[in-house]
Protein backbone atom coordinates (compact mmCIF):
# COMPACT_ATOMS: atom_id res chain seq x y z
CA UNK A 1 0.00 0.00 0.00
CA UNK A 2 1.41 3.57 -0.93
CA UNK A 3 2.33 6.13 1.84
CA UNK A 4 -0.73 8.30 1.04
CA UNK A 5 -3.30 5.93 1.44
CA UNK A 6 -1.48 4.46 4.19
CA UNK A 7 -1.92 7.83 5.90
CA UNK A 8 -5.30 8.42 5.12
CA UNK A 9 -6.39 4.85 6.74
CA UNK A 10 -4.67 5.43 9.97
CA UNK A 11 -6.56 7.57 11.28
CA UNK A 12 -9.52 5.86 10.45
CA UNK A 13 -7.80 2.99 12.09
CA UNK A 14 -6.23 4.24 15.10
CA UNK A 15 -9.70 6.10 15.78
CA UNK A 16 -11.19 2.81 16.20
CA UNK A 17 -8.89 2.79 19.36
CA UNK A 18 -10.09 5.55 21.00
CA UNK A 19 -12.92 5.05 23.49
CA UNK A 20 -16.84 4.39 21.90
CA UNK A 21 -18.00 7.62 24.43
CA UNK A 22 -15.13 9.59 23.22
CA UNK A 23 -16.18 13.03 21.07
CA UNK A 24 -14.78 16.50 20.43
CA UNK A 25 -16.18 17.79 23.95
CA UNK A 26 -14.05 15.41 25.84
CA UNK A 27 -10.84 15.20 24.03
CA UNK A 28 -8.05 16.53 25.72
CA UNK A 29 -7.32 19.21 23.80
CA UNK A 30 -4.61 20.27 25.83
CA UNK A 31 -2.52 17.06 25.13
CA UNK A 32 -3.30 18.03 21.19
CA UNK A 33 -1.63 21.12 22.02
CA UNK A 34 1.41 19.57 23.76
CA UNK A 35 1.71 17.11 21.20
CA UNK A 36 2.24 20.17 18.13
CA UNK A 37 3.99 22.30 20.48
CA UNK A 38 6.90 21.06 19.98
CA UNK A 39 7.73 23.25 16.91
CA UNK A 40 9.48 21.13 14.86
CA UNK A 41 9.83 17.63 13.17
CA UNK A 42 12.44 14.98 15.22
CA UNK A 43 15.46 14.18 12.32
CA UNK A 44 16.17 10.96 14.46
CA UNK A 45 14.62 8.26 16.26
CA UNK A 46 17.31 8.46 19.15
CA UNK A 47 15.73 11.89 19.51
CA UNK A 48 12.80 9.86 21.23
CA UNK A 49 14.26 8.47 25.20
CA UNK A 50 11.40 6.20 24.96
CA UNK A 51 11.55 4.16 22.25
CA UNK A 52 14.13 1.32 22.12
CA UNK A 53 15.14 -0.87 19.07
CA UNK A 54 13.30 -3.81 20.84
CA UNK A 55 9.73 -2.37 20.42
CA UNK A 56 7.79 -3.89 17.55
CA UNK A 57 7.08 -0.89 15.51
CA UNK A 58 10.85 0.20 15.76
CA UNK A 59 11.55 0.14 12.83
CA UNK A 60 8.52 1.44 10.74
CA UNK A 61 8.72 5.03 13.36
CA UNK A 62 12.45 5.18 12.02
CA UNK A 63 11.41 4.83 8.81
CA UNK A 64 9.02 7.57 8.75
CA UNK A 65 11.21 10.03 10.26
CA UNK A 66 14.83 9.36 8.45
CA UNK A 67 12.75 8.95 4.82
CA UNK A 68 9.56 11.44 5.59
CA UNK A 69 10.45 13.63 8.42
CA UNK A 70 6.53 14.15 9.37
CA UNK A 71 6.92 12.47 12.61
CA UNK A 72 7.09 14.72 15.97
CA UNK A 73 6.89 14.00 19.32
CA UNK A 74 6.28 15.75 23.10
CA UNK A 75 8.80 19.08 24.32
CA UNK A 76 10.06 16.51 27.01
CA UNK A 77 11.48 14.02 24.00
CA UNK A 78 8.99 11.07 24.79
CA UNK A 79 7.18 9.78 21.79
CA UNK A 80 4.76 7.75 24.02
CA UNK A 81 4.49 4.78 22.21
CA UNK A 82 1.88 3.28 23.75
CA UNK A 83 -0.57 5.56 24.20
CA UNK A 84 -3.78 6.23 22.45
CA UNK A 85 -4.14 8.44 19.46
CA UNK A 86 -6.85 10.76 19.23
CA UNK A 87 -8.20 11.88 16.05
CA UNK A 88 -6.80 15.79 16.66
CA UNK A 89 -3.52 13.67 17.26
CA UNK A 90 -3.61 11.77 14.10
CA UNK A 91 -4.59 14.56 11.89
CA UNK A 92 -2.14 16.80 13.25
CA UNK A 93 0.69 13.50 11.63
CA UNK A 94 -1.29 13.12 8.54
CA UNK A 95 -1.25 16.38 8.29
CA UNK A 96 2.22 16.76 8.98
CA UNK A 97 2.98 14.13 6.58
CA UNK A 98 0.81 15.33 3.69
CA UNK A 99 3.04 18.67 3.40
CA UNK A 100 5.94 16.13 2.92
CA UNK A 101 4.39 14.50 0.34
CA UNK A 102 3.26 17.81 -1.49
CA UNK A 103 6.85 19.37 -1.23
CA UNK A 104 8.47 16.19 -2.70
CA UNK A 105 5.36 16.13 -5.53
CA UNK A 106 6.58 19.95 -6.40
CA UNK A 107 9.99 19.30 -6.59
CA UNK A 108 9.76 16.61 -8.90
CA UNK A 109 6.71 18.79 -10.86
CA UNK A 110 10.12 20.99 -11.22
CA UNK A 111 12.55 18.88 -12.40
CA UNK A 112 10.53 16.76 -14.96
CA UNK A 113 9.53 20.52 -16.29
CA UNK A 114 12.99 21.19 -16.51
CA UNK A 115 14.21 18.29 -18.08
CA UNK A 116 11.09 17.93 -20.23
CA UNK A 117 13.29 17.59 -23.53
CA UNK A 118 15.59 15.09 -22.65
CA UNK A 119 13.27 12.89 -21.08
CA UNK A 120 11.12 13.23 -24.71
CA UNK A 121 14.12 12.39 -25.83
CA UNK A 122 14.35 9.22 -23.48
CA UNK A 123 11.11 7.94 -24.16
CA UNK A 124 11.32 8.20 -27.47
CA UNK A 125 14.61 5.79 -27.63
CA UNK A 126 12.94 3.32 -25.40
CA UNK A 127 9.97 3.54 -27.27
CA UNK A 128 12.45 2.61 -30.51
CA UNK A 129 14.05 -0.29 -28.93
CA UNK A 130 11.35 -1.82 -27.69
CA UNK A 131 9.88 -2.25 -31.34
CA UNK A 132 13.39 -3.37 -32.24
CA UNK A 133 13.23 -5.66 -29.55
CA UNK A 134 9.88 -7.08 -31.00
CA UNK A 135 10.84 -7.25 -34.15
CA UNK A 136 13.72 -9.26 -33.25
CA UNK A 137 12.07 -11.31 -30.83
CA UNK A 138 9.77 -12.28 -33.87
CA UNK A 139 12.04 -12.76 -36.60
CA UNK A 140 14.89 -14.19 -34.54
CA UNK A 141 16.62 -17.37 -35.25
CA UNK A 142 15.98 -19.40 -32.41
CA UNK A 143 15.37 -18.97 -28.26
CA UNK A 144 17.58 -21.63 -27.59
CA UNK A 145 20.17 -21.85 -30.03
CA UNK A 146 23.22 -19.60 -30.46
CA UNK A 147 25.46 -19.44 -33.70
CA UNK A 148 28.72 -18.82 -33.99
CA UNK A 149 31.52 -19.37 -36.95
CA UNK A 150 35.08 -19.49 -37.63
CA UNK A 151 36.25 -18.87 -41.54
CA UNK A 152 39.86 -18.91 -41.99
CA UNK A 153 41.96 -18.02 -44.83
CA UNK A 154 45.40 -20.22 -45.29
CA UNK A 155 47.91 -19.09 -48.12
CA UNK A 156 51.23 -20.46 -48.79
CA UNK A 157 53.93 -22.95 -49.53
CA UNK A 158 56.14 -25.66 -49.28
CA UNK A 159 59.92 -26.03 -51.08
CA UNK A 160 61.98 -29.17 -50.83
CA UNK A 161 65.40 -29.89 -50.63
CA UNK A 162 67.71 -33.27 -50.28
CA UNK A 163 69.38 -35.60 -52.80
CA UNK A 164 67.32 -38.68 -52.26
CA UNK A 165 65.67 -40.82 -54.87
CA UNK A 166 62.70 -42.61 -54.61
CA UNK A 167 62.17 -46.24 -55.74
CA UNK A 168 62.26 -46.19 -59.24
CA UNK A 169 65.67 -43.41 -59.41
CA UNK A 170 63.75 -40.08 -59.21
CA UNK A 171 64.95 -37.24 -57.27
CA UNK A 172 62.47 -36.81 -54.45
CA UNK A 173 62.88 -33.35 -53.98
CA UNK A 174 61.67 -32.33 -57.97
CA UNK A 175 58.87 -34.77 -57.70
CA UNK A 176 57.85 -32.90 -54.52
CA UNK A 177 57.93 -29.65 -56.21
CA UNK A 178 56.33 -30.38 -59.29
CA UNK A 179 53.69 -31.76 -57.09
CA UNK A 180 53.01 -29.86 -53.76
CA UNK A 181 55.42 -26.83 -54.76
CA UNK A 182 52.52 -24.13 -56.26
CA UNK A 183 51.33 -21.37 -53.76
CA UNK A 184 47.71 -22.17 -52.84
CA UNK A 185 45.23 -19.91 -51.31
CA UNK A 186 42.53 -22.15 -49.27
CA UNK A 187 39.53 -21.59 -47.07
CA UNK A 188 37.83 -23.44 -43.50
CA UNK A 189 34.48 -22.54 -42.70
CA UNK A 190 32.97 -23.73 -39.55
CA UNK A 191 29.70 -22.80 -38.35
CA UNK A 192 28.64 -24.23 -34.14
CA UNK A 193 24.84 -23.90 -33.93
CA UNK A 194 24.88 -24.54 -29.42
CA UNK A 195 21.36 -25.45 -28.40
CA UNK A 196 20.57 -25.39 -24.61
CA UNK A 197 17.30 -27.01 -23.70
CA UNK A 198 17.56 -26.55 -19.74
CA UNK A 199 21.02 -24.15 -19.12
CA UNK A 200 23.01 -27.32 -18.48
CA UNK A 201 23.00 -29.20 -21.58
CA UNK A 202 24.38 -28.59 -25.31
CA UNK A 203 23.32 -29.79 -28.57
CA UNK A 204 26.09 -29.01 -30.91
CA UNK A 205 25.83 -28.92 -34.26
CA UNK A 206 28.45 -28.45 -36.52
CA UNK A 207 28.61 -27.31 -40.11
CA UNK A 208 31.92 -27.20 -42.40
CA UNK A 209 32.89 -26.64 -45.47
CA UNK A 210 36.44 -25.98 -46.98
CA UNK A 211 38.53 -26.91 -50.40
CA UNK A 212 42.20 -27.82 -49.06
CA UNK A 213 41.54 -31.54 -51.22
CA UNK A 214 43.79 -30.43 -53.35
CA UNK A 215 46.48 -28.69 -51.29
CA UNK A 216 49.42 -29.52 -50.16
CA UNK A 217 48.30 -28.40 -46.57
CA UNK A 218 45.35 -31.04 -46.78
CA UNK A 219 47.21 -34.00 -46.01
CA UNK A 220 47.19 -35.69 -49.57
CA UNK A 221 50.54 -33.90 -51.07
CA UNK A 222 53.93 -35.55 -51.91
CA UNK A 223 54.42 -35.01 -48.30
CA UNK A 224 51.13 -35.97 -45.95
CA UNK A 225 52.98 -34.39 -42.80
CA UNK A 226 52.36 -30.62 -44.82
CA UNK A 227 48.87 -31.14 -43.53
CA UNK A 228 47.10 -28.38 -41.92
CA UNK A 229 45.22 -28.45 -38.22
CA UNK A 230 42.30 -26.11 -39.92
CA UNK A 231 42.57 -28.02 -43.19
CA UNK A 232 39.37 -29.66 -44.33
CA UNK A 233 37.16 -30.25 -47.39
CA UNK A 234 34.29 -32.17 -47.40
CA UNK A 235 34.16 -36.03 -49.02
CA UNK A 236 31.68 -35.22 -51.43
CA UNK A 237 34.02 -32.62 -52.46
CA UNK A 238 35.17 -29.12 -52.30
CA UNK A 239 32.99 -26.29 -51.26
CA UNK A 240 30.58 -28.65 -49.93
CA UNK A 241 28.75 -27.84 -46.66
CA UNK A 242 27.73 -30.60 -44.53
CA UNK A 243 27.19 -31.83 -40.61
CA UNK A 244 30.84 -32.38 -39.32
CA UNK A 245 29.60 -33.05 -35.97
CA UNK A 246 26.45 -34.01 -33.93
CA UNK A 247 26.19 -35.01 -30.49
CA UNK A 248 24.09 -34.25 -27.05
CA UNK A 249 26.00 -33.23 -23.88
CA UNK A 250 24.14 -33.10 -20.35
CA UNK A 251 24.87 -34.14 -16.49
CA UNK A 252 23.92 -36.69 -14.82
CA UNK A 253 24.08 -35.15 -11.11
CA UNK A 254 26.45 -33.47 -9.67
CA UNK A 255 29.82 -35.20 -11.00
CA UNK A 256 28.84 -36.68 -14.09
CA UNK A 257 28.40 -35.88 -17.92
CA UNK A 258 27.48 -38.07 -20.53
CA UNK A 259 27.87 -37.60 -24.28
CA UNK A 260 25.93 -39.34 -26.97
CA UNK A 261 25.96 -38.28 -30.93
CA UNK A 262 25.82 -39.99 -34.29
CA UNK A 263 28.79 -37.78 -35.52
CA UNK A 264 30.74 -37.19 -32.36
CA UNK A 265 34.69 -36.99 -32.03
CA UNK A 266 37.12 -38.46 -29.55
CA UNK A 267 38.01 -34.91 -27.32
CA UNK A 268 33.87 -34.11 -27.76
CA UNK A 269 33.32 -36.85 -25.21
CA UNK A 270 36.60 -36.21 -22.52
CA UNK A 271 36.52 -34.07 -19.78
CA UNK A 272 39.95 -33.00 -19.86
CA UNK A 273 42.23 -31.54 -22.99
CA UNK A 274 45.62 -32.72 -21.96
CA UNK A 275 47.49 -29.17 -23.42
CA UNK A 276 47.43 -25.88 -22.90
CA UNK A 277 49.54 -25.79 -26.76
CA UNK A 278 46.33 -24.39 -28.49
CA UNK A 279 44.39 -26.60 -30.62
CA UNK A 280 44.18 -24.07 -33.72
CA UNK A 281 47.77 -25.00 -34.19
CA UNK A 282 49.94 -24.55 -37.18
CA UNK A 283 50.96 -28.30 -38.66
CA UNK A 284 47.94 -31.01 -37.80
CA UNK A 285 50.77 -33.06 -35.48
CA UNK A 286 50.87 -31.00 -33.13
CA UNK A 287 47.22 -31.36 -31.80
CA UNK A 288 46.92 -34.59 -30.59
CA UNK A 289 49.31 -33.74 -27.51
CA UNK A 290 51.85 -35.37 -28.40
CA UNK A 291 50.36 -38.84 -28.77
CA UNK A 292 48.71 -38.80 -32.29
CA UNK A 293 47.99 -42.66 -31.96
CA UNK A 294 46.17 -42.22 -28.12
CA UNK A 295 44.35 -38.87 -29.31
CA UNK A 296 43.18 -39.86 -32.82
CA UNK A 297 40.53 -37.66 -32.65
CA UNK A 298 38.26 -40.56 -34.08
CA UNK A 299 34.70 -39.16 -35.87
CA UNK A 300 31.89 -41.62 -36.06
CA UNK A 301 28.54 -42.82 -33.96
CA UNK A 302 29.38 -42.87 -30.07
CA UNK A 303 29.04 -42.06 -26.45
CA UNK A 304 30.75 -41.53 -23.77
CA UNK A 305 30.79 -40.92 -19.81
CA UNK A 306 32.84 -38.76 -18.23
CA UNK A 307 33.48 -38.02 -14.28
CA UNK A 308 34.60 -34.82 -12.40
CA UNK A 309 35.83 -34.03 -8.55
CA UNK A 310 37.96 -31.79 -6.95
CA UNK A 311 40.15 -31.11 -10.49
CA UNK A 312 40.14 -35.01 -10.56
CA UNK A 313 38.58 -36.36 -14.06
CA UNK A 314 37.72 -40.26 -15.47
CA UNK A 315 36.68 -40.40 -18.83
CA UNK A 316 35.46 -43.36 -21.01
CA UNK A 317 34.04 -43.18 -24.34
CA UNK A 318 33.82 -45.26 -27.67
CA UNK A 319 32.94 -44.34 -31.25
CA UNK A 320 32.47 -46.66 -34.49
CA UNK A 321 33.78 -44.75 -37.23
CA UNK A 322 31.51 -47.16 -39.45
CA UNK A 323 28.72 -47.24 -37.11
CA UNK A 324 25.99 -45.41 -39.93
CA UNK A 325 26.54 -48.31 -41.84
CA UNK A 326 24.01 -51.36 -41.10
CA UNK A 327 25.98 -54.28 -43.54
CA UNK A 328 28.32 -55.92 -41.17
CA UNK A 329 31.24 -57.20 -43.23
CA UNK A 330 33.64 -59.95 -42.28
CA UNK A 331 34.29 -63.49 -42.99
CA UNK A 332 30.42 -64.95 -43.11
CA UNK A 333 29.05 -61.76 -45.29
CA UNK A 334 29.17 -61.73 -49.20
CA UNK A 335 31.93 -59.09 -48.33
CA UNK A 336 34.12 -61.66 -46.89
CA UNK A 337 37.12 -59.38 -44.94
CA UNK A 338 36.41 -56.34 -47.12
CA UNK A 339 35.16 -53.43 -44.85
CA UNK A 340 35.32 -50.85 -47.03
CA UNK A 341 31.41 -50.85 -47.65
CA UNK A 342 30.63 -52.09 -44.83
CA UNK A 343 29.98 -51.37 -40.71
CA UNK A 344 27.91 -51.74 -37.92
CA UNK A 345 28.43 -50.78 -33.78
CA UNK A 346 30.63 -53.52 -32.40
CA UNK A 347 31.32 -55.89 -35.71
CA UNK A 348 34.71 -56.71 -37.67
CA UNK A 349 34.01 -53.74 -39.82
CA UNK A 350 32.84 -51.30 -37.17
CA UNK A 351 35.99 -48.98 -37.10
CA UNK A 352 35.88 -49.86 -33.34
CA UNK A 353 37.80 -46.68 -31.34
CA UNK A 354 37.53 -46.93 -27.40
CA UNK A 355 39.40 -44.43 -24.69
CA UNK A 356 39.98 -44.20 -21.22
CA UNK A 357 41.49 -41.00 -19.95
CA UNK A 358 42.45 -40.25 -16.60
CA UNK A 359 43.74 -36.59 -15.23
CA UNK A 360 44.23 -34.22 -12.63
CA UNK A 361 44.07 -30.63 -13.81
CA UNK A 362 43.70 -27.95 -11.47
CA UNK A 363 43.49 -24.04 -12.40
CA UNK A 364 46.54 -23.47 -14.53
CA UNK A 365 48.14 -27.40 -14.61
CA UNK A 366 47.98 -30.90 -14.94
CA UNK A 367 48.54 -34.50 -15.61
CA UNK A 368 47.06 -37.36 -17.93
CA UNK A 369 47.16 -40.74 -18.90
CA UNK A 370 45.11 -42.30 -21.65
CA UNK A 371 44.76 -45.65 -23.31
CA UNK A 372 43.46 -45.86 -26.59
CA UNK A 373 42.02 -49.25 -28.43
CA UNK A 374 41.38 -48.79 -32.11
CA UNK A 375 40.74 -51.80 -34.91
CA UNK A 376 41.81 -52.42 -38.34
CA UNK A 377 39.82 -50.94 -40.78
CA UNK A 378 39.52 -47.71 -38.62
CA UNK A 379 38.74 -43.69 -40.20
CA UNK A 380 40.33 -42.96 -36.62
CA UNK A 381 43.36 -43.89 -36.90
CA UNK A 382 46.67 -42.63 -37.92
CA UNK A 383 47.00 -40.54 -41.42
CA UNK A 384 49.83 -39.30 -43.23
CA UNK A 385 49.19 -35.75 -41.41
CA UNK A 386 50.89 -37.59 -37.67
CA UNK A 387 53.16 -40.17 -39.12
CA UNK A 388 55.64 -40.87 -41.31
CA UNK A 389 54.30 -43.24 -44.21
CA UNK A 390 56.03 -46.27 -42.81
CA UNK A 391 54.44 -45.93 -39.71
CA UNK A 392 50.33 -45.39 -41.18
CA UNK A 393 50.89 -48.02 -43.04
CA UNK A 394 51.62 -50.44 -40.10
CA UNK A 395 48.66 -48.55 -38.71
CA UNK A 396 46.22 -48.71 -41.14
CA UNK A 397 46.38 -52.50 -41.35
CA UNK A 398 46.38 -53.83 -37.84
CA UNK A 399 44.59 -53.30 -34.21
CA UNK A 400 46.66 -50.65 -31.83
CA UNK A 401 46.91 -50.69 -28.51
CA UNK A 402 48.24 -46.83 -27.74
CA UNK A 403 48.89 -44.93 -24.58
CA UNK A 404 49.68 -41.50 -24.02
CA UNK A 405 51.15 -39.35 -21.43
CA UNK A 406 50.62 -35.48 -21.28
CA UNK A 407 51.54 -32.74 -19.12
CA UNK A 408 51.00 -28.61 -19.24
CA UNK A 409 51.79 -25.59 -17.28
CA UNK A 410 50.70 -21.97 -17.66
CA UNK A 411 51.90 -18.98 -15.66
CA UNK A 412 49.75 -17.51 -14.03
CA UNK A 413 50.59 -14.04 -15.43
CA UNK A 414 51.51 -13.10 -18.70
CA UNK A 415 55.57 -12.57 -19.45
CA UNK A 416 58.87 -13.97 -20.77
CA UNK A 417 57.73 -17.29 -19.12
CA UNK A 418 55.82 -19.73 -21.66
CA UNK A 419 53.29 -22.07 -21.43
CA UNK A 420 54.52 -25.73 -21.44
CA UNK A 421 53.15 -28.41 -22.94
CA UNK A 422 54.54 -31.52 -23.28
CA UNK A 423 53.74 -35.25 -24.37
CA UNK A 424 54.67 -39.10 -24.92
CA UNK A 425 52.66 -41.61 -27.08
CA UNK A 426 53.34 -45.24 -27.74
CA UNK A 427 51.61 -47.37 -29.68
CA UNK A 428 51.74 -51.36 -30.62
CA UNK A 429 50.09 -52.70 -33.46
CA UNK A 430 49.17 -56.32 -34.57
CA UNK A 431 48.07 -57.97 -37.55
CA UNK A 432 44.60 -58.89 -36.55
CA UNK A 433 43.44 -61.67 -39.09
CA UNK A 434 46.86 -62.60 -40.15
CA UNK A 435 46.48 -61.43 -43.65
CA UNK A 436 49.55 -58.75 -43.58
CA UNK A 437 53.06 -58.68 -44.45
CA UNK A 438 53.95 -58.48 -40.91
CA UNK A 439 52.99 -59.75 -37.43
CA UNK A 440 53.46 -56.42 -34.93
CA UNK A 441 54.76 -53.06 -34.78
CA UNK A 442 55.71 -50.54 -32.30
CA UNK A 443 55.64 -46.64 -32.94
CA UNK A 444 56.40 -43.42 -31.09
CA UNK A 445 56.14 -40.13 -30.70
CA UNK A 446 56.43 -37.03 -28.80
CA UNK A 447 56.22 -33.02 -28.69
CA UNK A 448 57.17 -29.80 -26.32
CA UNK A 449 55.05 -26.80 -27.13
CA UNK A 450 56.10 -23.35 -25.76
CA UNK A 451 53.37 -20.18 -26.39
CA UNK A 452 53.96 -16.71 -25.21
CA UNK A 453 50.73 -14.90 -24.19
CA UNK A 454 51.07 -10.95 -24.77
CA UNK A 455 54.21 -11.38 -26.39
CA UNK A 456 55.37 -8.06 -27.68
CA UNK A 457 52.32 -6.34 -27.43
CA UNK A 458 49.24 -6.82 -25.19
CA UNK A 459 46.55 -9.44 -27.09
CA UNK A 460 49.06 -10.77 -29.47
CA UNK A 461 50.43 -14.32 -29.25
CA UNK A 462 53.89 -16.20 -30.15
CA UNK A 463 54.43 -20.06 -30.19
CA UNK A 464 56.40 -22.97 -31.20
CA UNK A 465 56.63 -26.58 -31.22
CA UNK A 466 59.27 -29.54 -31.45
CA UNK A 467 59.00 -32.93 -31.61
CA UNK A 468 58.88 -36.37 -33.53
CA UNK A 469 55.45 -37.21 -35.23
CA UNK A 470 54.67 -41.17 -35.57
CA UNK A 471 57.89 -43.26 -36.21
CA UNK A 472 58.08 -47.08 -36.16
CA UNK A 473 60.77 -47.91 -33.44
CA UNK A 474 60.13 -51.99 -34.14
CA UNK A 475 58.47 -54.34 -36.31
CA UNK A 476 58.05 -57.51 -36.90
CA UNK A 477 57.44 -59.49 -40.20
CA UNK A 478 55.14 -62.08 -41.44
CA UNK A 479 58.75 -64.18 -42.79
CA UNK A 480 60.29 -63.90 -38.84
CA UNK A 481 62.59 -61.04 -39.85
CA UNK A 482 62.54 -58.69 -36.40
CA UNK A 483 63.96 -55.36 -36.89
CA UNK A 484 64.62 -54.45 -32.79
CA UNK A 485 67.18 -51.65 -33.99
CA UNK A 486 64.30 -49.87 -36.47
CA UNK A 487 65.49 -46.66 -35.86
CA UNK A 488 65.84 -45.03 -38.89
CA UNK A 489 62.28 -43.73 -39.82
CA UNK A 490 62.93 -40.86 -36.92
CA UNK A 491 62.19 -37.42 -37.98
CA UNK A 492 61.68 -34.69 -36.34
CA UNK A 493 59.21 -31.46 -36.88
CA UNK A 494 59.43 -27.87 -35.59
CA UNK A 495 57.30 -24.68 -36.31
CA UNK A 496 57.30 -21.52 -35.28
CA UNK A 497 54.35 -18.70 -35.37
CA UNK A 498 53.32 -15.40 -34.22
CA UNK A 499 49.85 -14.53 -33.95
CA UNK A 500 48.41 -10.68 -34.40
CA UNK A 501 45.11 -9.92 -32.69
CA UNK A 502 44.12 -7.19 -35.09
CA UNK A 503 40.44 -7.12 -33.09
CA UNK A 504 38.90 -9.07 -30.94
CA UNK A 505 37.07 -10.88 -33.97
CA UNK A 506 40.40 -10.97 -36.59
CA UNK A 507 43.70 -12.53 -36.55
CA UNK A 508 46.72 -12.95 -38.54
CA UNK A 509 49.44 -15.25 -37.94
CA UNK A 510 52.35 -15.97 -40.56
CA UNK A 511 54.17 -19.32 -39.42
CA UNK A 512 57.00 -21.13 -40.88
CA UNK A 513 57.83 -25.17 -40.20
CA UNK A 514 60.05 -27.18 -40.68
CA UNK A 515 60.21 -31.64 -41.32
CA UNK A 516 63.51 -32.98 -41.16
CA UNK A 517 63.07 -36.28 -42.76
CA UNK A 518 59.16 -36.80 -43.54
CA UNK A 519 59.41 -39.81 -45.14
CA UNK A 520 61.09 -41.53 -42.30
CA UNK A 521 62.69 -44.70 -42.87
CA UNK A 522 61.36 -45.13 -46.99
CA UNK A 523 63.51 -41.36 -47.40
CA UNK A 524 66.10 -43.36 -49.64
CA UNK A 525 64.14 -45.98 -51.89
CA UNK A 526 62.93 -47.99 -48.38
CA UNK A 527 63.50 -50.54 -46.01
CA UNK A 528 64.55 -54.43 -45.89
CA UNK A 529 60.93 -55.38 -46.27
CA UNK A 530 60.98 -53.92 -49.15
CA UNK A 531 64.37 -54.54 -50.84
CA UNK A 532 65.85 -50.73 -50.10
CA UNK A 533 68.35 -50.11 -48.47
CA UNK A 534 69.81 -47.27 -45.85
CA UNK A 535 71.76 -44.72 -47.25
CA UNK A 536 72.47 -41.04 -46.01
CA UNK A 537 70.74 -39.80 -48.40
CA UNK A 538 68.61 -36.67 -47.18
CA UNK A 539 65.08 -35.19 -48.32
CA UNK A 540 63.31 -32.40 -46.44
CA UNK A 541 60.47 -30.10 -45.99
CA UNK A 542 60.26 -26.17 -45.80
CA UNK A 543 56.58 -24.12 -45.64
CA UNK A 544 55.68 -20.99 -44.96
CA UNK A 545 52.16 -19.94 -44.47
CA UNK A 546 49.92 -16.67 -43.97
CA UNK A 547 47.00 -17.46 -41.90
CA UNK A 548 43.90 -15.02 -41.11
CA UNK A 549 40.96 -16.09 -38.88
CA UNK A 550 37.72 -14.69 -38.43
CA UNK A 551 35.46 -15.53 -35.64
CA UNK A 552 31.84 -14.51 -35.61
Amino acid sequence: MKLFHQLLVAPAALGLLAPVAANATELNINGVSDYAATGEQVTSITQFSDVYPTDWAYQALSNLIERYGCVAGYPNGTYRGNRAMTRFEAAALLNACLDRVTEVTDELKRLMKEFEKELAILKGRVDGLEARVGELEATQFSTTTKLKGVATFVIGANSFGGDADDFVGNRRSDEAAALSGGTTFNYDLKLFLDTSFTGKDLLRTVLRAGNFGDSAFGGDGYVGLDALEVAFEEPSGANSLAVNRLFYQFPIGSNFTATVGGVVRQDDMLAVWPSAYPADTILDVFTYAGAPATYNLGLGAGAGLSWESNDFSISANYLSTNGANSTPGGPDTLLGTDCANAGGIATDCAGSNGTVQIAYAPENWGLAAAYNYTSKNNGGSLYAGNGTPLANIFTSNGNSSSVGLSAWWSPEEAGWIPSISTGWGYNSVTDGDDTNFFRSATTQSWYVGLQWADAFMKGNTLGMAVGQPTFVTNVEYRNDVSDSDFVADGNYAWEFWYQFQVTDNISVTPAIYYLSRPFGDLTDGGNRAFGGNRGNDTFNNFGGLLKTTFKF
